[in-house]
């Protein structure tokens, strides 16, 4: 065990110290396999915690379902998002407790969240004895660092990426999950949500995000055609993409770039309509370069409007299109969505196009959800609206944009 000074911070001759066990079970995590991370923590919590039961649920890729991390073939039921206590702390990113039926021990729900990216649940039985806000606390922490060791364990094994599936992918979907960023992400001045329905068969759509201390680059991809023609296309454009990124050049001169390598593949016979933003973290001014289809829309002072750009060439269509940046100025408590043609161009059964009204709607009515829930908000209400199953993919990434305290804005 070891001593952990009391939240007040303070250094006298008074302080209270109290007991923890959150190291040995740190050290349990660490030094697991990347296959047994569950196991491990389970024993380590019924040691140190006299925990009675310890699960693991991952968000599956359509963030519907919370699935039970098991053995192969994966045959534990799983648990809606939107209905089950478990979903509940998913939704809310906050820890929720609720009493076992049969033997009054207390189960803890417990998000499981690396940088605002959610992965799913941890579920801690513990007798109510012990359910104290100390107990709460350290397995918070520990549900944290569970997610990040299970996006470093990612890298040896399939376990956990198996247990995100509801059914199975496409391989055009599993190229492009693989190819993603995350869903989402956050900081101080930022958060961001980003979803792709339909989930286990998306083609061409994709979206990515890089920051630095001081910028932030997002992208917005849509590649043409259908299935594992589409992937492959998006693949080189979103490479290209971030090996120019990586460059250290601006985003014109990254569309640039990414132009010349995928008309050098498909001669203009294949092209990318791409949206790129990047933006000053400190000031929220930026650049923008609209080389195609997917939209921007703003909700700014309860009010939705999209945010037209000079249009440019998709990249790819013509050889050594020249790109020119367009400025941008994002203000503290703007909230910016991002869609494809698949969503704005969605029809009603009456034929009217989705973007014509009923986005605007739809962002309105999912402005006091965080900016991880929104594009699942929005694709529930574009399912709703559109007459027929969807014939293309469908983007939504939403960002919240609180600047930088302190900062001045230009």
């Amino acid at each position: 065990m070891s001593v952990r000074r009391s939240p007040t911070g303070r250094s006298s001759s008074r302080d209270v110290f109290v007991v923890t066990n959150l190291p040995a079970v740190e050290r349990a995590l660490r030094t697991a396999a990347p296959h047994e991370l569950l196991p491990r923590l389970r024993a380590a919590l019924v040691e140190h915690f006299g925990a009675l039961g310890v699960e693991l649920l991952m968000a599956d890729y359509s963030l519907t379902v919370l699935q039970p991390v098991t053995s192969l073939p994966h045959t534990a039921e799983p648990l809606s998002v939107r209905t089950s206590p478990e979903g509940r702390a998913f939704g809310s990113q906050e820890p929720y407790g609720q009493y076992a039926a049969r033997d009054g021990a207390v189960d803890l729900h417990l998000p499981v969240t690396v940088r605002g990216d959610r992965l799913g649940i941890l579920t801690v039985r513990l007798p109510d004895a012990d359910c104290t806000a100390q107990a709460v606390e350290e397995l918070r922490e520990l549900a944290e660092l569970l997610g990040h060791e299970i996006v470093v364990a990612e890298r040896d094994t399939d376990l956990y990426l198996q247990a995100r599936r509801a059914s199975r992918l496409t391989l055009a979907a599993e190229m492009q999950w693989q190819l993603l960023p995350a869903r989402s992400c956050s900081r101080p001045e930022f958060a961001i949500g980003a979803q792709l329905e339909p989930a286990y068969d998306i083609h061409g759509d994709n979206f990515d995000w890089s920051s630095t201390a001081d910028n932030l680059t997002l992208t917005v991809t849509n590649g043409m055609g259908e299935g594992i023609e589409a992937s492959l296309l998006t693949n080189l454009a979103v490479n290209a993409l971030r090996n120019a990124r990586r460059a250290g050049v601006g985003i014109a001169d990254q569309a640039a770039l990414a132009d010349q390598a995928i008309y050098g593949r498909y001669r203009g016979a294949q092209y990318v309509s791409t949206l790129l933003i990047s933006l000053d973290v400190a000031t929220g001014s930026g650049q923008v370069v609209d080389a195609g289809s997917p939209q921007l829309w703003r909700y700014r002072d309860r009010s939705v409007e999209r945010v037209q750009f000079e249009a440019q060439f998709p990249l790819g269509m013509f050889e050594e299109t020249p790109y020119v940046a367009q400025d941008f100025q994002a203000l503290p408590g703007d909230r910016l969505v991002f869609v494809s043609d698949g969503v704005y161009a969605a029809a009603s059964a009456a034929g009217e196009a989705y973007s014509e009204r009923a986005l605007a709607r739809a962002v309105q009515a999912t402005s006091l959800l965080p900016a991880a829930a929104v594009p699942g908000g929005i694709l529930r209400e574009l399912a709703a609206y559109r007459d027929a199953a969807p014939d293309d993919d469908a983007l939504v990434m939403c960002m919240d944009w609180f600047g930088r305290p302190g900062s001045a804005t230009p």
